[in-house]
């Protein structure tokens, strides 16, 4: 994988996994302050653009959770690529 296909994914993971971050916390938040209609939009927008960000990830290099897995090969490709410890998943 070239530098620049390298960096590309990171960047993205790293939008992933912002956006993941905000999913939770407003989450949290809206545990103890479920009115508040403001972060409740917010949620929702973090919460759709977290989706698009993963399918967009996960079709150009390998899923990040099993929502995102492609059968349609005829198989199960979950670990198709290498695990973290074998240099995967930069």
């Amino acid at each position: 994988m070239n530098e620049t296909r390298i960096n590309s994914k990171m960047q993205l993971k790293r939008t992933v996994d912002t956006l993941s971050f905000a999913v939770v916390e407003l989450g949290l938040y809206l545990n103890t302050h479920p009115e508040d209609a403001e972060a409740l939009k917010a949620f929702h927008e973090f919460n759709t653009r977290k989706k698009s960000a993963m399918k967009e990830y996960s079709s150009l290099y390998e899923p990040l959770s099993l929502d995102y897995v492609k059968t349609d090969k005829g198989y199960f490709n979950w670990i198709s690529t290498p695990w973290p410890w074998e240099g995967g998943n930069m």
